[in-house]
């Protein structure tokens, strides 16, 4: 299989190809570097079977000329992050909504595969629990620029289908529920990188609210497995899946797991939300998926504890020092 990966040079794209190459596909990354690191899959860049292409997927020639040599394509280049998507409103709304249309456009010319990567954060505001494909979004005020990420996967995830519909393109819809692992970086608001970085810096653990507010934690060798495995189920198509682990788990708590894992003494510190970020942020208290339909056609469930995979971040990041400032 060739498969061609937008976002290649990121977190979840650098893993997800390190996984095709190892069953024996080839891959094709386009990254603009702006997120993703070249340094994710540089020791990728002499193989055969890797190409990686520094450009943007707004670049339409270059995504359809891509996409006419791929026999899948692996949709996940996006503006990341809720810090980065306040701060650049614009850009994020350009990028993920102009950059899906280019990607689909493209590949409704071959009849490509897209597995086109959504997020949780579609869901808004509710908190029904467990989450199923089905559930309403309940999504703040416009004046909230926190809604923003969450208003533009869905107009992608609409595009996805009705692509779908109307010109029979086979489109799988991925719903990610907070993906962690090696790689990720704190830069953008991610709380387990930054977590990590500040004990083992021995510096206070900083949680942004009151840190009863739950999530749900998926190590990324399991999202990609079942990202891997949706990319060759012909009952996937015209879908939409939630992929994620729905153990929940409570900041605090998760600031306190993070301490213990590294040693730290650290203490932890509460931010009001009104400190910790500009204008236009909003949280919910949780969100916990229902992977019942994936389960369903893959046979799929999330293997590994939340305690090892912060191991393996910590490993990382106590071996590329530089990884803590990031």
């Amino acid at each position: 299989m060739r498969a061609l990966i937008t976002g290649g040079a990121g977190f979840i794209g650098s893993h997800l190809t390190e996984r095709l190459l190892s069953l024996g596909h080839s891959v094709v990354a386009i990254d603009n570097l702006s997120t993703g690191q070249r340094a994710n899959v540089a020791a990728l860049e002499a193989r055969p079977d890797f190409r990686l292409v520094v450009d943007t997927v707004l670049n339409a020639p270059r995504i359809r000329d891509l996409v006419a040599e791929a026999d899948v394509v692996f949709h996940l280049a996006a503006a990341v992050g809720v810090r980065w998507i306040i701060e650049n409103p614009l850009l994020s709304i350009h990028t993920n909504i102009r950059a899906t249309e280019v990607v689909l456009e493209a590949a409704s010319e071959w009849g490509t595969r897209v597995l086109l990567a959504s997020t949780s954060e579609v869901y808004g505001k509710n908190e029904k629990r467990p989450l199923t494909e089905d559930d309403d979004s309940v999504l703040g005020a416009t004046t909230v620029t926190r809604w923003l990420y969450a208003n533009t996967k869905a107009t992608d995830e609409f595009l996805g289908l009705a692509y779908h519909r109307e010109r029979g393109l086979p489109v799988v819809l991925l719903r990610f529920f907070n993906t962690v692992g090696p790689r990720q970086t704190g830069r953008y608001g991610m709380v387990v990188p930054r977590f990590v970085s500040q004990a083992l810096a021995g510096e206070p653990l900083t949680i942004y609210g009151d840190g009863r507010q739950t999530r749900c934690f998926t190590d990324v060798r399991d999202t990609v497995e079942a990202v891997v495995q949706l990319a060759g189920a012909e009952a996937a198509v015209g879908e939409v899946f939630n992929i994620g682990n729905a153990r929940e788990i409570s900041i605090e708590d998760l600031a306190r797991l993070v301490v213990s894992i590294t040693g730290s003494r650290s203490r932890l510190r509460y931010l009001p939300y009104e400190e910790a970020y500009p204008a236009g942020f909003e949280d919910m208290r949780r969100r916990v998926p229902c992977t019942k339909k994936l389960e369903g056609v893959l046979g799929w469930a999330p293997e590994r504890p939340l305690e090892e995979n912060l191991a393996r971040i910590v490993d990382e990041v106590q071996s590329q020092p530089d990884k803590a400032a990031a």
